[in-house]
Order: C-alpha cells, then structure tokens, then sequence
C-alpha cells in the first residue's frame, strides 16, 4: 500500500531479520486494508520515510496478513506506529496523528 520506494514491508516471517536487526531507529506502521484511517495515514508515512531516507528504516505491517506480529507486540488498535532501536520499542503513536506527532517523536530518537 506504500508509495515511497522508501517504505518496506515487514511481515512475521522477516521481522527477525528486517525488523529487529535494525540498530538504528526503525518505524513499523500497522495497519489494514479495510481501516480508514489507516489509509488516512499512509500518505504522512510516505512522506516521512522519503524525508528521513537512510536516517529511518520505515515499514509497514498488515495486521491482517500477520497477526502474530501484530499479537507480539500487543497491538490493539490500528493505526499503531512503534518506533525501535536496536529491536526495542522506545516509542508509540496510536491513531492517524499529524505528522509533527511523527517528526517529534523521531527527532527524539535520532
């Protein structure tokens, strides 16, 4: 569902691998294809991922197509963002937020 070539999707077999390798800061951007606000929210996803570039790893899950990710890391409602370093969560944003909600919080972890 990405339109940035700088948005990859992650999935439950290559979280490990993709995911959690990461040792700088990584956004996960979990979501549905029936979710509207989620689609609300793809277009501040690309956005940030096309600004930030190599800075962050930017990727987007379908909860749907992989639910035991999604059940790992506890999510509950979608859109949920978590925002990793070196494989831990250090921060959350749940909802279609604006992006300064995004820049402020990666900012923080950069």
């Amino acid at each position: 569902m990405a339109n940035s070539k700088n948005v990859f999707t992650a999935t439950d077999l290559n979280l490990e691998t993709e995911v959690l390798k990461n040792s700088g800061l990584t956004m996960v951007d979990f979501w549905a294809e029936w979710c509207g606000p989620c689609k609300a929210l793809g277009p501040t996803i690309d956005a940030l991922a096309d600004h930030y570039g190599e800075r962050v790893k930017v990727y987007k899950l379908n909860v749907d197509e992989n639910p035991n990710t999604a059940q790992r890391f506890k999510i509950r409602g979608i859109p949920t963002t978590l925002f990793l370093k070196n494989g831990e969560i250090v921060d959350q944003l749940v909802g279609n937020q604006p992006k300064d909600s995004f820049v402020t919080t990666i900012e923080k972890h950069l």
